[in-house]
């Protein structure tokens, strides 16, 4: 979603995004061609791409997450009865000096609709993504904190930052009512300042 925005507002040519395969500048292709880049600046083999990351090569990774804890740690590889495993997860986030998680607030029947600026949640979904305590930590806040690392958690409704305390609530989208659309549905309590 994010190379496809980049291009449909002229960014594309502003910005150098990567895929884990080797791929570096170009389009990266999302969904089951996941891994593949039309128009590659360049390609290296994967070990290189991993070096890259691994000595805080970007300077900016978008990323999605399947569940988000009081203390702002992700899972982002076991879901319900399911293991994918970490992939290049944790090497893209650990060096990066800001980290952008990308995800709904919740998920499975979560329909939202957009219209003169404003954001209607025309209906829930039925799995929460905000839990007190996530399955398996693919990404720790504790140490985002201690690396000095800017972490932004974007959903459809909201945006949450990373703090020493957990999460705080910094933006909150048009039409959306801060208290029932987001804070009585979290588990837990954020910073929020109105």
């Amino acid at each position: 979603m994010v190379s496809r925005y980049a291009r449909k507002s002229g960014m594309l040519d502003m910005v150098t995004l990567t895929v884990e395969s080797g791929g570096i500048g170009g389009f990266p292709v999302s969904g089951e061609a996941f891994g593949a880049m039309i128009g590659a600046a360049s390609v290296y083999d994967m070990a290189n791409q991993f070096d890259l990351y691994d000595n805080g090569g970007l300077d900016i990774c978008f990323m999605g997450a399947l569940e988000v804890d009081q203390y702002g740690n992700i899972n982002a590889h076991r879901g319900p009865g399911a293991f994918a495993g970490i992939g290049g997860f944790a090497n893209i986030t650990a060096k990066t000096p800001t980290v952008v998680f990308c995800m709904s607030f919740n998920a499975k029947g979560l329909t939202v609709s957009q219209k003169s600026g404003e954001i209607t949640i025309e209906k829930e979904g039925s799995v929460p993504k905000f839990v007190e305590h996530v399955n398996s930590i693919s990404f720790s806040s504790k140490r985002a904190i201690e690396n000095g690392q800017k972490v932004l958690y974007v959903t459809e409704r909201c945006v949450f930052r990373l703090t020493p305390k957990g999460l705080k609530l910094i933006e909150v989208y048009p039409g959306i009512d801060a208290k029932r659309d987001i804070l009585d549905q979290l588990p837990f309590e954020v910073e929020y300042k109105q």
